[in-house]
């Protein structure tokens, strides 16, 4: 017999990251953007559910927005998603790698090079 109710798939969201591992990106992302991004005076992290939310500031005052990490139960891999300034918006995408999830900073240095111009010496 043929059932007329859809299959759902059930993918439960991971829980919002523990208190300590939102003051760790925050921090491993301000030193990598020193390290790395010059051009960057400031790094800020926002936190909503499972998302980071990662925006650059500039000398000038500029805040420009990077990307959005999604939190999967690990401090070492996030999901990456790219802000699209053309369509105020965030897309799933891959990194130099090859693979949709990464470190922090491998998904900082991919964004940064797209909006700030290529620094990718020692990426990969």
């Amino acid at each position: 017999m043929v059932s007329d109710t859809p299959i759902r798939h059930h993918h439960p969201m991971p829980a919002a990251p523990p208190p300590s591992t939102k003051t760790s990106l925050q921090q491993r992302l301000s030193a990598h953007a020193r390290q790395h991004w010059p051009q960057l005076t400031s790094v800020e992290v926002r936190f909503r559910g499972a998302f980071a939310y990662v925006s650059g500031h500039s000398p000038d005052g500029d805040t420009i927005a990077l990307m959005r990490l999604r939190y999967g139960g690990s401090t070492a891999r996030w999901g990456f998603a790219i802000y699209r300034a053309s369509h105020e918006d965030y897309e799933d995408s891959t990194l130099p790698t090859g693979a949709f999830a990464g470190t922090p900073e491998e998904a900082l240095d991919c964004a940064a090079g797209l909006y700030l111009g290529d620094d990718t010496d020692d990426w990969i």
